[in-house]
């Protein structure tokens, strides 16, 4: 089924006609519904096992950002009012913070992840969108540093450091989670990340060989369950961070999931997991890679910008288990208070174990 709206005439006085926009059901052959592939549910995931803690994960938010400030808020606020209930012990926002770099967007997003300030340690990269004017990503300029500043994160607990070469600004970050004898390491990296960066993300990694680590960043995985490869695809996988302006204005200073892949992630023992949004399409993916010495790494695409209303409120809960090798994944929406049973959106993940 899908909504539409159909305009009502009535007479009035005088002859005037006054309108309105009526809402209807109406069958549509030719175009599935909004969640032709999803499995609903009422109500909340259930809650977590005992000894178990969850991570929640915040894709692109841009459309809230822009459009639907309430949904972004309620976001956050249900992320820290279930705190103590889910033992939820960060939150990972996978960049586009914003849809067009407007200050207006930027007051949104501060507002809204500022409601988990004191109660859950959040971790944040840029999206293509928060760069330059207008979120065109043609160069390297954002605003996501001023809104989202080394001064308000550096003395909490969790925070790590950032990139080497560029003290001062947040588009790449590592910070330290310790959760009962389990130590991670969230690793945030830019949209297509300049090789210099990838140089000060391996050191970083090779420094904290103890912790399981787990990458953010905008563009990785791409929908149909590879990672982003230039090289091989070049512009026949859409949105490649090669693709975009600010590649273009740095000599190709910019690496893609394959190129992240080779470089970093399959360089070390102790990654875990990798998470991005940005890519359409059904804006949901998994692969499971092998590193060299024979570890699984999964590596998960979650993007709901292209549901209802910028993405009716949907979120991502990872519930890493007390038997410290196995994750359940939830996607839930606290604004339809819905969560979806789909297999692309509930599902069982096994970690292995890292090796120092």
């Amino acid at each position: 089924m899908s909504w539409t709206r159909r305009v009502m005439l009535t007479r009035v006085a005088g002859g005037l006609t006054s309108f309105a926009l009526m809402p209807l059901w109406s069958v549509a052959a030719d175009k599935p519904g909004p969640y032709a592939d999803g499995v609903l549910v009422d109500g909340e995931p259930p809650l977590p096992k005992a000894g178990s803690f969850t991570i929640a994960v915040l894709p692109d938010t841009q459309n809230y950002s822009q459009h639907h400030p309430r949904t972004f808020l309620t976001q956050t606020q249900w992320i820290a009012d279930q705190r103590e209930t889910r033992n939820i012990v960060g939150v990972l926002h996978l960049g586009d913070v914003t849809n067009t770099s407007d200050r207006k967007e930027w007051e949104v997003a501060r507002q809204a992840m500022r409601q988990l300030d004191g109660k859950v340690p959040y971790f944040m990269v840029p999206g293509n969108h928060d760069y330059s004017e207008k979120g065109k990503a043609s160069d390297r300029t954002s605003l996501f540093s001023e809104y989202f500043p080394l001064s308000h994160y550096q003395g909490t607990p969790t925070f790590g450091g950032t990139y080497d070469r560029e003290p001062e600004r947040m588009e790449n970050t590592f910070h330290r989670l310790v959760v009962g004898n389990r130590k991670l390491l969230i690793l945030g990296l830019e949209f297509g990340p300049r090789k210099d960066v990838v140089r000060w993300a391996n050191e970083v990694v090779s420094r904290h060989k103890d912790h399981e680590v787990i990458l953010i960043t905008h563009a990785y995985m791409y929908y149909d369950e590879t990672r982003y490869d230039w090289a091989t695809y070049g512009n026949k996988q859409q949105w490649n961070p090669h693709a975009y302006g600010v590649a273009k204005s740095t000599n190709d200073d910019v690496l893609d999931g394959t190129e992240l892949w080779n470089q970093l992630v399959s360089r070390h023992e102790n990654f875990i997991m990798t998470l991005n949004g940005h890519v359409l399409g059904d804006g949901l993916g998994r692969m499971t890679s092998q590193t060299p010495g024979g570890r699984s790494v999964h590596q998960l695409l979650v993007n709901f910008q292209m549901r209802p209303a910028g993405g009716d409120g949907w979120l991502r809960l990872m519930e890493f288990q007390n038997d410290g090798g196995s994750v359940s994944i939830y996607d839930y929406s606290p604004t339809l208070k819905k969560r979806n049973e789909s297999t692309q959106n509930q599902f069982e993940l096994t970690l292995a174990p890292i090796q120092p």
